[in-house]
């Protein structure tokens, strides 16, 4: 069944991402955390990112979540609000002066190289937004009177605690009974919580999404859904297994309507085979594949492929368009550094084409 978005004259939103937003601490270029005298400071969350992509390439989006007011937290309040991104929405709670009781997560990334993988360490424990709890926002206002064409939320914030897993169920609901289009990246993260209680929890949250994202592990360690074919380490991506799978999926979840997935390959820290695919309506769309990618930084790859597959919807493109937008964009968004992105529409609509990477004078 073909996806039919909310009328945008009755929406003060084009997209919403529901989520947490972190502070994030990275040593320049490839350094090591441990070794860093001077650490460079940037913002960044699996839902944040789509919204703030989706607000540099032209739509009106804005952010649901929960922070402490303190001068930490205006980090990520200035860099929303320096892309147009509404934050009136984001929960501001009294900071207890210390953050044992609320706080802003932290998380410390190390850009790899060579053969030295990427590393992200969290340090977000009781944070203001793993607190967040359904009865803090009026959904009711957010989806039926201001009105939204398309929620993004995912796994990510849902592993938080069991108050974010049902923060988002009662925000998917009431984006579903408003009209809205739901989005949900599955980006399973071993550190927040097992393969086993995410496959239990998202059993019961996957009813109420129209379009699912995540590679051939989330698939695997969210849904239980298993790619045949993939060794230990997903070096070898076989597509048409891929695609197998996702059949089983949209069989068992008869109310998702798209599919789609990054497809990375990763020969380095600075050299990836990139591409994605997107299931529309029966069909299979598969974008171009960008080989020996050199990349930059590669954290929020996934979300540029994810804000890129909203902005195609939203903005009425074709389903081929629309994963060749969304991995252009994915690619693009890595070769520069930290988690959101940098990249301009009329940049990616040249890459999406098939333009090269010539000086432009």
């Amino acid at each position: 069944m073909p996806i039919k978005l909310r009328e945008a004259a009755r929406s003060k939103y084009d997209v919403l991402a529901l989520g947490e937003c972190m502070v994030r601490l990275s040593p320049p270029g490839h350094g090591r955390i441990e070794f860093s005298k001077t650490l460079e400071v940037d913002v960044g969350g699996g839902e944040f990112n789509v919204a703030y992509a989706c607000a540099r390439l032209g739509l009106k989006t804005g952010f649901l979540s929960k922070l402490p007011d303190n001068y930490v937290a205006k980090i990520i309040l200035n860099h929303a609000r320096s892309v147009g991104m509404c934050v009136a929405n984001v929960v501001m709670e009294k900071f207890d002066g210390v953050g044992r009781k609320n706080r802003v997560g932290l998380n410390f990334t190390e850009v790899g190289t060579g053969v030295r993988a990427s590393v992200t360490m969290y340090d977000r424990g009781n944070s203001s937004a793993s607190q967040m709890k359904p009865a803090d926002l009026n959904w009711k206002n957010i989806f039926d009177e201001d009105g939204c064409r398309w929620l993004h939320t995912g796994g990510i914030f849902t592993a938080l605690s069991d108050a974010t897993a049902n923060t988002v169920k009662t925000a998917l609901k009431a984006a579903n009974e408003a009209g809205t289009i739901t989005s949900y990246d599955l980006n399973f993260r071993s550190k927040l919580w097992s393969s086993q209680k995410a496959i239990e929890v998202t059993k019961e949250i996957a009813p109420h999404v129209q379009v699912l994202i995540g590679n051939e592990e989330d698939f695997q360690k969210v849904l239980g859904f298993e790619v045949k074919g993939t060794d230990a380490n997903l070096r070898d991506l076989p597509i048409e297994q891929y695609k197998q799978m996702v059949e089983k999926v949209v069989k068992a979840y008869p109310n998702v309507r798209a599919v789609c997935t990054t497809l990375r390959e990763v020969k380095s820290g600075l050299i990836n085979n990139w591409g994605g695919i997107l299931w529309y309506d029966g069909q299979f769309y598969e974008a171009r594949q960008f080989e020996d990618l050199e990349i930059e930084d590669r954290v929020g790859g996934g979300d540029g492929f994810s804000s890129g597959i909203a902005f195609g919807f939203v903005s009425g493109m074709g389903p081929q368009e629309i994963v060749d937008f969304g991995a252009a964009h994915g690619a693009l968004l890595q070769t520069t550094r930290g988690d959101t992105s940098q990249i301009t529409l009329e940049e990616v609509m040249h890459v999406a084409k098939g333009g090269s990477a010539r000086i432009q004078r």
